[in-house]
Protein backbone atom coordinates (compact mmCIF):
# COMPACT_ATOMS: atom_id res chain seq x y z
CA UNK A 1 0.00 0.00 0.00
CA UNK A 2 2.49 2.10 0.53
CA UNK A 3 4.50 1.39 -2.24
CA UNK A 4 1.50 2.35 -4.49
CA UNK A 5 1.20 5.40 -2.56
CA UNK A 6 4.62 6.26 -3.06
CA UNK A 7 4.30 5.35 -7.15
CA UNK A 8 1.23 8.23 -7.20
CA UNK A 9 3.22 10.90 -5.82
CA UNK A 10 5.75 10.43 -8.08
CA UNK A 11 3.75 10.78 -10.51
CA UNK A 12 1.69 13.85 -9.61
CA UNK A 13 5.09 15.30 -8.48
CA UNK A 14 6.24 14.66 -12.40
CA UNK A 15 3.42 16.17 -14.13
CA UNK A 16 3.56 19.33 -12.34
CA UNK A 17 7.59 20.03 -12.90
CA UNK A 18 8.18 23.03 -14.45
CA UNK A 19 9.59 23.48 -17.63
CA UNK A 20 12.38 24.95 -17.02
CA UNK A 21 13.83 21.44 -15.00
CA UNK A 22 13.17 19.30 -18.40
CA UNK A 23 14.29 19.97 -21.94
CA UNK A 24 11.54 20.10 -24.64
CA UNK A 25 12.17 20.45 -28.40
CA UNK A 26 10.15 21.89 -30.90
CA UNK A 27 10.51 21.93 -34.90
CA UNK A 28 8.40 24.48 -37.22
CA UNK A 29 8.07 21.58 -40.12
CA UNK A 30 7.68 17.56 -39.43
CA UNK A 31 7.55 17.35 -42.99
CA UNK A 32 10.04 19.20 -45.28
CA UNK A 33 9.28 18.88 -49.29
CA UNK A 34 12.30 20.16 -50.32
CA UNK A 35 12.71 22.55 -53.35
CA UNK A 36 15.95 23.97 -53.23
CA UNK A 37 19.59 22.67 -53.06
CA UNK A 38 19.84 24.68 -49.76
CA UNK A 39 17.56 22.93 -46.65
CA UNK A 40 17.38 23.58 -42.80
CA UNK A 41 15.82 21.14 -40.77
CA UNK A 42 15.19 23.30 -37.18
CA UNK A 43 15.33 21.38 -33.72
CA UNK A 44 13.76 24.56 -30.95
CA UNK A 45 14.88 23.89 -27.82
CA UNK A 46 11.93 25.52 -26.13
CA UNK A 47 13.66 24.66 -22.07
CA UNK A 48 16.57 23.60 -21.07
CA UNK A 49 18.40 24.14 -17.70
CA UNK A 50 21.55 22.27 -19.12
CA UNK A 51 24.44 24.68 -20.44
CA UNK A 52 25.91 22.36 -22.83
CA UNK A 53 23.07 19.57 -23.62
CA UNK A 54 24.56 16.82 -25.85
CA UNK A 55 23.21 17.65 -29.29
CA UNK A 56 23.12 15.13 -32.43
CA UNK A 57 21.47 14.29 -35.22
CA UNK A 58 20.89 10.69 -36.90
CA UNK A 59 20.13 10.01 -40.65
CA UNK A 60 17.22 7.29 -40.84
CA UNK A 61 16.85 5.39 -44.07
CA UNK A 62 15.21 2.12 -44.49
CA UNK A 63 14.91 1.42 -41.02
CA UNK A 64 18.84 1.78 -40.91
CA UNK A 65 20.34 5.03 -38.57
CA UNK A 66 23.52 6.77 -39.58
CA UNK A 67 25.20 9.57 -37.40
CA UNK A 68 24.53 13.06 -39.32
CA UNK A 69 26.15 14.93 -36.31
CA UNK A 70 28.37 13.55 -33.25
CA UNK A 71 30.18 14.66 -30.71
CA UNK A 72 30.57 17.68 -31.64
CA UNK A 73 30.95 17.51 -35.89
CA UNK A 74 29.49 16.68 -38.78
CA UNK A 75 29.64 13.09 -39.62
CA UNK A 76 27.41 11.91 -42.43
CA UNK A 77 27.32 14.56 -44.99
CA UNK A 78 30.63 16.09 -44.27
CA UNK A 79 31.27 18.70 -46.48
CA UNK A 80 27.72 18.86 -47.17
CA UNK A 81 26.02 20.18 -43.97
CA UNK A 82 26.89 22.41 -40.72
CA UNK A 83 24.79 23.16 -37.53
CA UNK A 84 23.30 26.19 -36.74
CA UNK A 85 22.63 26.97 -33.14
CA UNK A 86 21.57 26.27 -31.30
CA UNK A 87 20.30 22.42 -32.71
CA UNK A 88 19.31 23.37 -36.43
CA UNK A 89 21.05 21.30 -38.87
CA UNK A 90 21.57 22.55 -42.85
CA UNK A 91 22.03 20.70 -45.44
CA UNK A 92 23.73 22.20 -48.67
CA UNK A 93 23.72 20.54 -52.55
CA UNK A 94 20.68 18.19 -51.53
CA UNK A 95 19.93 15.40 -53.68
CA UNK A 96 17.43 12.77 -54.03
CA UNK A 97 19.59 10.40 -51.91
CA UNK A 98 19.26 12.45 -48.78
CA UNK A 99 15.57 11.93 -49.52
CA UNK A 100 15.02 9.77 -45.43
CA UNK A 101 13.98 10.64 -41.76
CA UNK A 102 15.84 12.89 -39.51
CA UNK A 103 16.12 12.57 -35.79
CA UNK A 104 17.21 15.58 -33.42
CA UNK A 105 18.19 14.20 -30.50
CA UNK A 106 19.08 16.73 -26.98
CA UNK A 107 20.56 15.43 -23.41
CA UNK A 108 21.04 17.79 -21.04
CA UNK A 109 22.17 15.65 -18.11
CA UNK A 110 21.40 18.76 -15.19
CA UNK A 111 17.39 18.83 -16.22
CA UNK A 112 14.87 16.46 -14.27
CA UNK A 113 13.89 15.23 -17.79
CA UNK A 114 16.96 15.15 -19.31
CA UNK A 115 16.30 13.50 -22.88
CA UNK A 116 14.20 14.66 -25.66
CA UNK A 117 13.68 14.11 -29.47
CA UNK A 118 11.91 14.85 -32.75
CA UNK A 119 11.59 12.93 -35.78
CA UNK A 120 11.48 15.05 -39.15
CA UNK A 121 10.91 13.76 -42.61
CA UNK A 122 13.11 15.36 -45.39
CA UNK A 123 12.05 14.53 -49.49
CA UNK A 124 14.21 16.60 -52.12
CA UNK A 125 11.97 16.82 -55.45
CA UNK A 126 13.83 19.52 -57.38
CA UNK A 127 15.83 17.97 -59.91
CA UNK A 128 19.95 18.28 -60.32
CA UNK A 129 21.92 19.21 -63.67
CA UNK A 130 21.12 16.63 -65.66
CA UNK A 131 24.18 14.75 -67.30
CA UNK A 132 23.92 15.31 -71.34
CA UNK A 133 24.93 13.17 -73.93
CA UNK A 134 25.66 15.03 -77.12
CA UNK A 135 27.90 13.65 -80.26
CA UNK A 136 30.54 16.08 -81.56
CA UNK A 137 29.90 15.55 -85.47
CA UNK A 138 27.43 13.32 -87.77
CA UNK A 139 27.21 12.71 -91.14
CA UNK A 140 24.00 13.56 -93.40
CA UNK A 141 21.80 11.01 -93.75
CA UNK A 142 22.80 9.09 -91.07
CA UNK A 143 21.04 8.32 -87.60
CA UNK A 144 22.58 9.22 -83.75
CA UNK A 145 20.64 9.60 -80.19
CA UNK A 146 21.11 12.38 -78.04
CA UNK A 147 20.71 11.20 -74.44
CA UNK A 148 19.91 13.16 -71.18
CA UNK A 149 19.49 11.47 -67.72
CA UNK A 150 18.35 13.27 -64.21
CA UNK A 151 18.05 11.06 -61.30
CA UNK A 152 18.13 12.93 -58.03
CA UNK A 153 14.84 14.87 -58.63
CA UNK A 154 11.45 13.65 -56.60
CA UNK A 155 8.94 12.76 -58.18
CA UNK A 156 11.09 11.95 -61.17
CA UNK A 157 11.06 14.28 -64.03
CA UNK A 158 10.07 15.21 -67.55
CA UNK A 159 13.00 16.29 -70.28
CA UNK A 160 12.64 18.77 -72.96
CA UNK A 161 15.12 19.70 -75.93
CA UNK A 162 16.35 22.83 -76.87
CA UNK A 163 18.32 23.28 -79.89
CA UNK A 164 20.03 27.43 -80.40
CA UNK A 165 17.81 28.52 -77.65
CA UNK A 166 14.20 27.04 -79.50
CA UNK A 167 12.69 24.15 -77.85
CA UNK A 168 12.11 21.41 -80.17
CA UNK A 169 8.50 20.36 -80.22
CA UNK A 170 7.21 16.74 -79.07
CA UNK A 171 6.05 16.11 -82.53
CA UNK A 172 7.95 17.97 -85.34
CA UNK A 173 4.94 17.10 -87.83
CA UNK A 174 2.68 19.59 -85.58
CA UNK A 175 6.03 22.24 -86.40
CA UNK A 176 5.71 23.82 -89.49
CA UNK A 177 9.58 24.90 -89.27
CA UNK A 178 10.02 20.84 -87.81
CA UNK A 179 8.23 19.30 -90.02
CA UNK A 180 10.87 17.63 -92.15
CA UNK A 181 13.02 16.49 -89.26
CA UNK A 182 12.85 12.89 -88.84
CA UNK A 183 13.39 13.38 -85.18
CA UNK A 184 11.71 11.59 -82.09
CA UNK A 185 12.12 12.86 -78.23
CA UNK A 186 10.99 10.41 -75.13
CA UNK A 187 10.08 13.18 -72.31
CA UNK A 188 10.86 9.88 -69.85
CA UNK A 189 13.49 9.05 -70.41
CA UNK A 190 15.59 12.48 -72.46
CA UNK A 191 16.23 10.47 -75.48
CA UNK A 192 16.31 12.52 -78.95
CA UNK A 193 16.39 10.23 -81.60
CA UNK A 194 17.29 11.30 -85.23
CA UNK A 195 16.22 9.15 -87.98
CA UNK A 196 18.14 10.82 -90.71
CA UNK A 197 20.46 13.56 -89.74
CA UNK A 198 20.36 16.80 -92.11
CA UNK A 199 22.40 19.54 -92.38
CA UNK A 200 19.79 22.06 -90.64
CA UNK A 201 20.03 19.83 -87.49
CA UNK A 202 23.40 21.28 -86.76
CA UNK A 203 23.98 23.41 -83.87
CA UNK A 204 23.61 24.28 -80.19
CA UNK A 205 21.39 21.65 -77.73
CA UNK A 206 20.90 20.98 -74.55
CA UNK A 207 18.24 19.30 -72.00
CA UNK A 208 15.96 20.59 -69.17
CA UNK A 209 14.83 18.48 -66.38
CA UNK A 210 11.49 19.49 -65.00
CA UNK A 211 9.22 18.25 -62.10
CA UNK A 212 6.72 19.97 -59.93
CA UNK A 213 9.19 21.37 -57.67
CA UNK A 214 11.53 22.93 -60.44
CA UNK A 215 13.91 22.71 -63.39
CA UNK A 216 17.41 22.22 -64.04
CA UNK A 217 19.66 22.20 -67.06
CA UNK A 218 22.51 20.69 -68.71
CA UNK A 219 25.19 23.26 -70.33
CA UNK A 220 24.45 23.62 -74.17
CA UNK A 221 26.81 20.96 -76.60
CA UNK A 222 27.02 21.79 -80.07
CA UNK A 223 26.45 19.40 -82.60
CA UNK A 224 28.09 19.88 -86.14
CA UNK A 225 26.74 17.89 -89.10
CA UNK A 226 29.27 16.86 -92.16
CA UNK A 227 28.70 15.51 -95.64
CA UNK A 228 30.11 12.05 -96.59
CA UNK A 229 32.12 13.10 -99.10
CA UNK A 230 33.61 9.63 -99.01
CA UNK A 231 30.70 8.22 -99.92
CA UNK A 232 29.25 10.98 -102.54
CA UNK A 233 32.55 9.61 -104.32
CA UNK A 234 32.37 6.49 -103.55
CA UNK A 235 28.28 6.54 -105.48
CA UNK A 236 29.74 8.12 -108.49
CA UNK A 237 32.63 5.90 -108.81
CA UNK A 238 30.26 3.27 -108.87
CA UNK A 239 28.17 4.34 -111.31
CA UNK A 240 31.32 5.29 -113.85
CA UNK A 241 32.32 1.64 -112.83
CA UNK A 242 28.86 0.55 -113.78
CA UNK A 243 28.65 2.84 -116.94
CA UNK A 244 31.82 1.59 -118.41
CA UNK A 245 30.82 -2.31 -117.77
CA UNK A 246 27.67 -1.70 -119.72
CA UNK A 247 29.54 0.22 -122.52
CA UNK A 248 32.32 -2.55 -122.81
CA UNK A 249 29.53 -5.12 -122.66
CA UNK A 250 27.83 -3.33 -125.96
CA UNK A 251 31.02 -3.55 -127.76
CA UNK A 252 31.85 -6.72 -127.65
CA UNK A 253 28.21 -8.13 -128.32
CA UNK A 254 28.55 -5.92 -131.41
CA UNK A 255 32.07 -7.25 -132.63
CA UNK A 256 30.49 -10.85 -132.26
CA UNK A 257 28.17 -9.94 -134.44
CA UNK A 258 24.81 -10.12 -131.99
CA UNK A 259 23.56 -6.99 -133.45
CA UNK A 260 22.83 -6.56 -137.24
CA UNK A 261 21.49 -4.59 -139.49
CA UNK A 262 17.90 -4.45 -140.51
CA UNK A 263 17.36 -6.54 -143.99
CA UNK A 264 20.83 -8.64 -143.60
CA UNK A 265 19.00 -11.40 -141.72
CA UNK A 266 18.67 -13.93 -144.70
CA UNK A 267 18.66 -17.55 -144.16
CA UNK A 268 22.06 -19.24 -145.39
CA UNK A 269 21.55 -22.60 -146.84
CA UNK A 270 23.98 -24.83 -146.43
CA UNK A 271 26.22 -25.86 -149.51
CA UNK A 272 24.83 -29.12 -151.31
CA UNK A 273 27.60 -32.34 -151.34
CA UNK A 274 28.95 -33.25 -154.38
CA UNK A 275 27.73 -36.95 -153.83
CA UNK A 276 24.15 -36.51 -154.01
CA UNK A 277 22.13 -34.75 -156.94
CA UNK A 278 19.21 -33.26 -155.72
CA UNK A 279 16.18 -33.00 -158.29
CA UNK A 280 13.34 -30.79 -158.77
CA UNK A 281 10.91 -30.77 -155.86
CA UNK A 282 7.73 -32.05 -157.63
CA UNK A 283 9.79 -35.12 -158.83
CA UNK A 284 9.98 -37.29 -155.70
CA UNK A 285 13.19 -38.59 -155.68
CA UNK A 286 17.24 -37.80 -157.04
CA UNK A 287 19.58 -39.02 -158.99
CA UNK A 288 22.87 -40.95 -158.19
CA UNK A 289 25.67 -39.87 -160.14
CA UNK A 290 28.00 -42.49 -161.31
CA UNK A 291 30.09 -42.35 -158.44
CA UNK A 292 27.15 -43.62 -156.19
CA UNK A 293 28.54 -47.30 -155.66
CA UNK A 294 26.05 -49.60 -154.01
Amino acid sequence: MAIARLIACFVLYSSIIPSSLGVILRTTDKIVWANEFEIELTCLIESISTNNPRIEWKKIKNGVPSYVYFQNKIADLENRAQLREPANILIFNATRSDTAEYRCEVAAIDDQRDFDEILISLAVRKPVVPRCSVPEAVTVGTSTELRCLENEGFPAPHYRWFHNNEELPQDPKNSAKFANSSYSINPDTGGLKFRRVRKEDAGEYYCQAKNDAGHAQCPPQIMEVDVDILGIFLKVFGAVVAFLCLAVSICHSFRRGCFHKKGHNEYNWPAQNNSVEYGDADEGHFRHKSSFVI
